[in-house]
């Protein structure tokens, strides 16, 4: 009984294995106007798949589409030959290709629109006449068609293709389609109400008066879809969603906005306490207090405070307010007053105030003024540091931002370019003056920044920045120049490590998003500084090219968003790498 039962299972299965075959290459033949490349695509998805008659009718119907979507809609496809190997386990197809003529658009027919949408329409459509029926090419026209409705009031419009009349010229034997689309516009729309949830501190009016519209405004998508872009920006919210547009019984148009807030009172500090070295030293203070209130009272206004006290005599004194929207109108105003004693060489003073106009959502326009004194810190040793002076300072500035966040852009551009011209008078020290001192300079300085968001697979962000600072001058002294390396400029090496009158640094960043605002990341930094001779103080050139590496977190928490790193410099081990730890800047 046994044996049978076996014989009876080789009979079943003997004609299964004789027939099992795969598909080891598909060829196509008599294609003219398409390259064999075009069908790519089709040829590897059934490559190697096992042959049967069901997946030689689904090659024929994927060829016959694509065809069909170059506007040839009359060629013809068909299998003519299928190759077997010697052991018949692998097949080659082969199909033949009878293009014929492609089909032209003859007509295309417009109805449900009014004489003026009519003749803006049948602009956009004529230009399909007599060229050959590509329907990618036309759903797309359709696409901007909407586009155009829903940015002039009319939301819910939908353009149904009504039907196809294919037909042949008999004079010209020319392939010809008729098309025919019918436009539903629906009601006309306006904003007549904007309804906002989630915000208990921030004032409504703060929101409505950066959307970009207000009520009454026709409904236009394009300003709609800015809206969480431009509220990201605030900084008071956690990513906003899309808003949501409905009609209300009574046919108004009601824009619902759903927020949902963050802490924007931060604080940032640590206070410690260097005893003395020996007996004829005294202990010291040292550390970092930084406050940063980015929306006072809920008004959006910004106000901040820092204290950073960087070894004994070293010390910086910072304070900052912003007011936003004077009057009503797009400008913000703002001031810094700054105090900076840096080591034993001089006291740095410095007011500024400016005002920017905010021209559209993307870009600003600056102008600012600003004050500066430095004091020489008198020493026993009578030895030169630097110039009592005061200084005058105009500006102005352009920024360009379009990331869809600022913590954690997926995409975008920031730009950020600007130029002072400082009149400079030397006042002392009188012994330091002779009758070649030049007592009053003029002094040029240009900062740039720029930076790229891309986001090439779904999580993962690609940042990419370059920024420079450049000082002109005929002459300038220690406290005039610029500073890198550290936290914000280049990762790797001490805060203000290196001074010169021209820096440049880049930043390259792969990011791995955790959520919308937490990322972990990889960068490489670069940083080039310059300090220029001076004969007369007797400082030689000094520049350096540096790089640095290593990991990172921008971890969003109840406090701020934190960046921690750790980084090395070229040519550092493992030990010698520095951590870098702060808050985003929140003002």
């Amino acid at each position: 009984m046994f044996h049978k039962r076996l014989y009876l299972f080789f009979f079943i299965l003997l004609p299964l294995i004789t027939h099992s075959q795969t598909i080891s290459e598909i060829k196509i033949i008599g294609n003219k106007t398409l390259p064999i490349s075009f069908f790519d695509r089709v040829l590897n998805e059934y490559k190697n798949l096992p042959y049967n008659d069901s997946v030689v009718t689904i090659i024929q119907q994927k060829i016959s589409f694509l065809y069909r979507e170059e506007g040839y809609f009359n060629s013809d496809c068909q299998p003519i030959t299928i190759e077997n190997n010697k052991d018949s386990t692998q097949s080659t197809l082969h199909f033949s290709i009878t293009e014929n003529e492609p089909t032209f658009i003859n007509e295309i027919f417009l109805e449900g629109l009014d004489s003026l949408e009519y003749i803006q329409e049948k602009k956009l459509f004529d230009y399909f006449v007599d060229k050959i029926f590509i329907q990618l090419d036309v759903e797309r026209t359709i696409q901007e068609a909407l586009i155009v409705f829903e940015q002039n009031g009319f939301p819910f419009t939908i353009i149904e293709l009504t039907s196809l009349y294919f037909f042949t010229d008999t004079i010209s034997n020319t392939n010809l389609v008729d098309i025919f689309l019918t436009y539903r516009k629906g009601n006309y729309s306006r904003i007549d109400s904007i309804e906002i949830t989630g915000n208990s501190d921030t004032d409504d009016h703060v929101i409505i008066r950066e959307l970009g519209l207000k009520q009454g405004d026709s409904y236009n998508q394009k300003i709609i879809d800015d809206i969480p872009k431009r509220l990201n920006r605030l900084r008071f919210f956690q990513p906003i969603a899309e808003p949501t547009f409905v009609n209300n019984s009574k046919g108004k148009g009601i824009l619902q906005i759903q927020v949902e807030e963050r802490q924007t009172n931060n604080f940032d500090g640590i206070i410690g306490y260097a005893p003395p070295q020996n007996k004829e030293e005294s202990g010291y203070v040292t550390g970092l207090v930084n406050i940063s209130m980015r929306n006072l009272f809920g008004t959006g206004r910004a106000a901040a405070f820092r204290w950073q006290k960087i070894n004994r005599l070293s010390q910086e004194l910072e304070i900052k307010y912003m007011e936003p929207w004077i009057f009503g109108f797009p400008f913000n105003i703002s001031t810094v007053i700054n105090q900076k004693i840096q080591d034993s060489s001089y006291v740095q003073r410095k007011i500024e105030g400016t005002i920017e106009y905010l021209a559209d959502e993307d870009i600003t326009l600056g102008f600012g003024l600003s004050s500066e004194s430095i004091i020489p810190t008198v020493n026993d040793h009578s030895i030169f540091t630097v110039y009592n002076s005061s200084s005058i300072s105009t500006g102005v500035s352009l920024k360009i931002d379009t990331r869809d966040d600022p913590y954690s852009p997926t995409k975008g551009i920031y730009l950020y370019n600007s130029y002072w011209l400082s009149k400079k008078k030397i006042n002392g020290p009188g012994q330091y003056i002779n009758d070649d001192t030049k007592l009053n300079l003029n002094l040029q300085k240009i900062f740039i920044d720029f930076s790229i968001f891309i986001e090439p697979f779904r999580r993962q962000v690609i940042s990419f920045g370059v920024h420079a600072k450049e000082l002109q001058a005929s002459q300038f002294e220690t406290s005039d120049l610029y500073f890198l390396g550290g936290t914000n400029t280049l990762r790797g090496y001490r805060e203000n490590q290196f001074q010169g009158s021209r820096i440049a640094w880049s930043n390259t960043e792969y990011r791995y998003l955790l959520s919308r605002r937490t990322f972990a990341f990889l960068f490489f930094d670069s940083g080039y500084y310059l300090r220029k001779r001076d004969e007369q103080r007797q400082i030689l050139e000094n520049s350096g090219f540096k790089i640095g590496y290593g990991v990172g977190l921008n971890l969003e928490t109840g406090l701020g968003v934190i960046a921690v790193s750790f980084a090395l410099a070229k040519g550092e081990s493992f030990s010698e790498g520095k951590i870098h730890f702060g808050l985003i800047n929140e003002f």
